[in-house]
């Protein structure tokens, strides 16, 4: 990277901070599923994740370093036990790749507008193209191995059309419309995000020993499956498959591979996407009884994800992020 006088703003340091912290728990991860895996193919999916993953951490630490900025702690071997025995299987690793490298996307996304200096600018552009690389292998490797679940098919439109009339948007009383293509897909991709999820909560609910975790953990899986059969009830209805489960994927291991510090750190990553993933879908679903489902389940994602952080302040587990100068301390005295 080349030095620049020019300081960082808030959004440039602010993201790259927690771009560190989140890559640093990835690499915790990988290096656990690394040392279980067995099929050779997911085995080189893995071993790109990681080293994109150590490839962001060592460049971050070299942007802050020169800058003085202090860089954070984030996750180190002391959060990953690398004898414990597997909690996943190798099928769940390649899933579970493919939905990080889909978040990673859109979060690098939303990162580029709010970029202004030109080294930073050019981090974030190789990690939306790594990331894609990565993304485009997962997707193959599913799809070669007859993974890949396939959101659900809808008729080809045949002639151009236009709505007349306001019933379109309707969805509480009356007769309900199809959904539109864009609604089916977020419907089902919510649901594939919700299965991951739970399957996630599950598999750490088994391992982790604090009492408090465990029961945040299996609140959250009883979320994604209430959650789950909300988005799953609306493609039923109109005669669309459900995406499968990958609840067997978990393991019978109670052996910890993770600190509780990571796995919350964690749970609150996939809170925070799938946050992101309903307000999207809300935006793009023009039926009123959807846009409230939405909105509703948003909501008590959000409560989850501040529950959440209480539990990690409690411990002492969350790091300070970069923050606004504090005007009415500094003038006190």
């Amino acid at each position: 990277m080349e030095n620049h006088n020019i300081m960082l703003t808030s959004s440039e340091i602010s993201n790259l901070w927690a771009n560190y912290a989140s890559d640093t728990m990835s690499i915790c991860v990988f290096k656990h599923f690394l040392a279980h895996i067995e099929d050779t193919e997911i085995k080189h999916i893995l071993e790109h994740a990681i080293d994109l993953s150590k490839q962001h951490v060592a460049i971050i630490a070299d942007i802050f370093k020169n800058e003085g900025i202090a860089v954070p702690i984030g996750f180190t071997d002391e959060d990953v036990n690398l004898k414990a025995d597997r909690l996943f299987s190798d099928t769940f690793y390649l899933h579970y790749v493919k939905n990080m490298t889909k978040g990673g996307l859109a979060t690098y996304g939303a990162i580029l507008p709010n970029v202004f200096r030109n080294d930073i600018r050019e981090y974030y552009m190789s990690c939306i193209s790594s990331t894609m690389e990565l993304f485009n292998d997962t997707s193959k490797t599913l799809i070669s191995k007859g993974l890949e679940v396939r959101a659900p098919y809808i008729p080809y439109p045949k002639e151009v059309d236009f709505v007349e009339k306001q019933s379109f948007l309707a969805g509480w009383f009356g007769e309900q419309r199809p959904l539109t293509g864009m609604e089916v897909t977020h419907l089902y991709t919510n649901i594939q995000t919700n299965k991951l999820g739970e399957s996630l909560c599950l598999g750490l609910a088994q391992v982790t020993k604090q009492k408090e975790v465990k029961n945040y953990l299996l609140r959250g899986v009883e979320i994604a499956q209430k959650h789950i059969a909300h988005f799953s009830k609306y493609l039923q209805s109109d005669f669309l498959p459900v995406p499968m489960t990958w609840s067997e994927n978990v393991t019978t291991s109670k052996e910890a591979p993770f600190s509780d510090k990571l796995i919350m750190f964690h749970i609150g990553i996939t809170s925070s996407v799938g946050m992101g993933n309903y307000g999207v879908a809300m935006s793009l679903s023009p039926r009123r009884d959807l846009t409230t489902m939405y909105a509703k389940l948003l909501g008590e994602v959000g409560l989850y994800a501040e529950d959440g952080a209480n539990i990690n302040i409690k411990y002492k587990w969350m790091e300070r992020p970069p923050q606004a100068a504090d005007r009415d301390e500094l003038t006190k005295g």
